[in-house]
């Protein structure tokens, strides 16, 4: 990528720079450099009204580098494929970047449906031959996992980890996000992984005014995605047939930290839950 896409001299043709994106504005937060000028307005109305959204974007992002060197640690998960559904625009701690530098064979898949993120993740892992980008949309599993970057790039017969990193948030309750997941898992060889993270008001109900989550929501509708905070309960739902490995769903910051993340404010301020999974054998009757 010769230009970056938070710039107007590199726009993928047929892209609509005028509305905002939730990978945008979570770029934007993170401190990344691939967003247009309407998601940095979207974003900056957000934080103006709820400062801490920035800490938890953060916290995600940091728990994904985590869970992902767990995963492919020969002392962890030990894992050496993954497939990253709503993987958002590239920047710092990618999966590959952290996969492959334990294991330099590791595969990654990654999947979004904006296609500004797709072409810039294409032209950041040009070259590499163990990364594959397609555009695809979570809530059409189906159609993903028929695509042959997909179907016969990873090898299913071997344990794979599926990577939800905040995007099961933006699928509402009526597109049934359980079925979307065991869908995958149900194709999952034994020893596989979910490692998945999620938005709550869990916690957060007690600090932040109700005008405050209006604002954030808002938002995000303006972007054309839907933002459903869940309970802790309603979460640890998503990892059905999966078993949770310790520390279990925790608020990110809690799961196994390194001491990177910002622990200037209590975890739960995070408003993000998160926990990896594994598949000990094929749910019965699946």
């Amino acid at each position: 990528m010769t230009e970056k896409a938070g710039t107007e001299g590199w726009v993928p043709a047929g892209i609509d720079t005028t509305r905002p994106t939730s990978a945008g504005i979570y770029n934007y937060v993170i401190g990344g450099k691939d967003h247009f000028p309407v998601d940095r307005e979207a974003a900056e109305a957000m934080l103006a009204g709820s400062p801490n959204t920035a800490v938890g974007m953060r916290a995600t992002r940091a728990f994904l580098r985590r869970a992902v060197r767990w995963l492919a640690d020969p002392d962890g998960g030990a894992i050496g494929q993954f497939l990253d559904i709503g993987s958002g625009f590239p920047t710092a701690g990618n999966v590959h970047e952290i996969a492959q530098s334990i294991d330099p064979d590791a595969r990654v898949v990654y999947v979004d449906y904006d296609p500004t993120v797709v072409a810039c993740a294409r032209a950041l892992t040009a070259g590499n031959d163990r990364v594959r980008v397609i555009g695809g949309d979570l809530r059409r599993i189906e159609d993903i996992l028929a695509h042959p970057d997909v179907r016969d790039f990873l090898d299913w017969r071997r344990p794979i980890a599926l990577v939800l990193n905040a995007v099961l948030h933006f699928v509402t309750d009526e597109q049934n996000p359980q079925r979307l997941i065991a869908t995958v898992r149900d194709r999952m060889a034994p020893g596989s992984f979910l490692a998945l993270s999620h938005g709550s008001m869990d916690g957060l109900d007690k600090t932040l005014s109700p005008e405050q989550i209006q604002t954030a929501e808002e938002q995000y509708r303006r972007a054309a995605d839907p933002l459903v905070l869940r309970t802790h309960d309603a979460i640890q739902r998503f990892f059905d047939g999966f078993t949770l490995v310790e520390p279990g769903l925790v608020h990110v910051p809690r799961w196994r930290p390194d001491g990177t993340d910002d622990g200037a404010l209590p975890p739960e301020m995070s408003g993000v839950y998160g926990g990896v999974a594994r598949l000990p054998a094929h749910p019965t009757g699946s």
